[in-house]
């Protein structure tokens, strides 16, 4: 009599029939037998914006730091940015930790420790063991440690784009700060008048406020070029107009000359068309403030004119930079190979530098008194470095930085082809970053041509690198993250059939896998 088939007997849709080549009990699971845990299919919710930028926010307070007022002095002495520094640093270590993962590819490791020989082999130099050792740690902090930690805690281009906002954020508030000085009279002394604008760093630093309000209008002309984004555009357009303000009121020549020569460069990039555009309007509002309106000082006018001038009818300022210059090169030739030694310019400068060259520089105003400064570097940075570390110094130092700005370009070249082919895909949204990371570099290899490190405001060169770093040494693959980067992680994830399957962004998806003794329907 033939039986009726039960429900525990059925075959049905959810429970098939299991094969009858089962593998032996023992023998290991073929692939195909696996199966994912139910939950690894589900959607992961989006993380939270601000623990998406949590890795980079050192990195901005150490920015915010930079806002403090800077203690009455001669600079030379060390800041909270500075202690705060290697704060960040440790961070970077914890986070190397944590993610186990390789922190630097080859060529930032090649790139960021090409300084380290000669660094060590000037300090090997150095007049005494103390002034070798303080002089290589503040260059370790300022070409190695710190870029590197910035390098490491910007994991995408938002992160980048939270940076580049911060270094616009601080040179509003530094900027504001220097207008207000002006128009009230309580700035650094210039020609007689309290009315340089510096900032909270004071007179012993006045070329802080410049960097500062420098690399916030580069950074806010690149922001304004990021795809599908007309509210960014519109905000970092006009943060790029209010900055030129306080930049002028800085009376800084060679911050002048670097600013012209990194925005032409971002426009440049941008585009040719974008460039002339801007050349236009920037000459008629020029001709509209000044000749219009007549704004502007004589003060202004006077300096303007003084560019041009530096050979004919120099300044004191102009004639101590070149005796200087040329007390540099004089030691070089003493000291061809690892020169003089750290801080070593001080001591063996006035054996080298020639009667036209003043005692110091006189500071006041901005809430200091007068104090007579000495010069104590010749205000260049490749010549600084040429006379206290030789030619290794400058052929790592010097190579290093013009390693990142080749590299940085390939990257842009990289981001055109995309934008070119792809439309407005991920390599085209992240134009900005492109443009910021070469306008901030091109903007500190023209200006060390005029100034060096030291004073409150170094550490912000060193964030600056650190920045530049990230777009120009990262992997490519490092750089699509964001909001740019999930529609090539998703058509990714699309094409390997699981977004969850193998290394993603949520971690290794092999903790969901369970072996099964036989097959389920729709396991592969």
């Amino acid at each position: 009599m033939p039986t009726t088939p039960t429900a525990s007997t059925a075959p049905t849709a959810h429970a098939p029939v299991a094969p009858d080549n089962l593998a032996p009990p023992g023998a290991p699971t073929p692939p195909s037998a696996r199966t994912h845990h139910p939950l690894a299919r589900l959607p992961h919710a989006p993380p939270h914006p601000l623990r998406h930028t949590a890795t980079v926010l050192p990195v901005v307070l150490l920015l915010a730091l930079l806002a403090l007022p800077v203690p009455a002095g001669d600079g030379s002495g060390g800041t909270p940015a500075d202690a705060f520094s290697a704060l960040v640093v440790g961070c970077a270590l914890v986070h190397v930790v944590r993610s186990a993962r390789r922190p630097l590819t080859r060529s930032a490791a090649v790139v960021l420790g090409l300084p380290v020989v000669g660094i060590a082999a000037a300090a090997c130099s150095s007049s005494s063991a103390a002034t070798g050792i303080t002089g290589a740690a503040r260059y370790f902090q300022v070409f190695v440690l710190v870029p590197a930690a910035v390098l490491v805690l910007i994991r995408d281009a938002r992160q980048f784009r939270v940076l580049a906002w911060a270094f616009v954020g601080l040179a509003l508030f530094q900027g504001a700060l220097g207008v207000h000085q002006n128009l009230t009279g309580t700035g650094a002394s210039y020609m007689g008048a309290d009315i340089r604008a510096v900032g909270t760093f004071g007179p012993s630093d006045v070329m802080g406020m410049a960097t500062v309000v420098s690399y916030g209008l580069i950074a806010s002309l690149a922001l304004a070029f990021r795809p599908h984004a007309p509210r960014q555009r519109a905000a970092a357009l006009t943060c790029a107009g209010l900055l030129t303000v306080p930049l002028a009121l800085s009376f800084s020549r060679g911050a002048w000359i670097a600013t012209v020569a990194a925005c032409g460069v971002v426009l440049l990039l941008a585009g040719v068309r974008h460039a002339l555009r801007a050349a236009l309007v920037a000459t008629a509002a020029g001709v509209v403030l000044v000749a219009g309106l007549g704004l502007g000082s004589q003060l202004l006018q006077d300096r303007l004119t003084s560019i041009t001038d530096v050979t004919d009818a120099p300044d004191q300022s102009v004639t101590d930079r070149y005796a200087m210059w040329a007390a540099s090169v004089d030691m070089w030739r003493d000291h061809p190979v690892t020169g003089v030694g750290l801080k070593g310019f001080p001591e063996h400068r006035d054996s080298h530098a020639s009667l036209a060259l003043s005692s110091g520089s006189d500071t006041a105003g901005a809430g200091a008194e007068f104090r007579r400064q000495p010069l104590l570097s010749p205000h260049n940075m490749y010549l600084l470095v040429l006379s206290e570390q030789g030619l290794i110094g400058l052929l790592t130092l010097a190579g290093g930085w013009l390693a990142l700005l080749v590299c940085a370009l390939r990257g842009w070249a990289r981001v055109r082809v995309r934008r070119g082919h792809a439309g407005d895909g991920p390599g085209g949204a992240r134009l900005d970053c492109a443009l910021a990371a070469c306008g901030l570099l091109v903007w500190q290899l023209v200006d060390f041509m005029y100034a060096d490190i030291g004073g409150p405001s170094t550490v912000l060169t060193a964030v600056a690198l650190g920045g530049c770093a990230w777009w120009a040494l990262r992997g490519r693959g490092e750089h699509e993250g964001g909001a740019d980067g999930m529609a090539c992680a998703a058509g990714a994830s699309c094409a390997t059939g699981s977004a969850y399957e193998g290394n993603s962004a949520y971690g290794s998806g092999s903790s969901y896998e369970t072996d099964a003794s036989r097959p389920v329907a729709g396991a592969r």
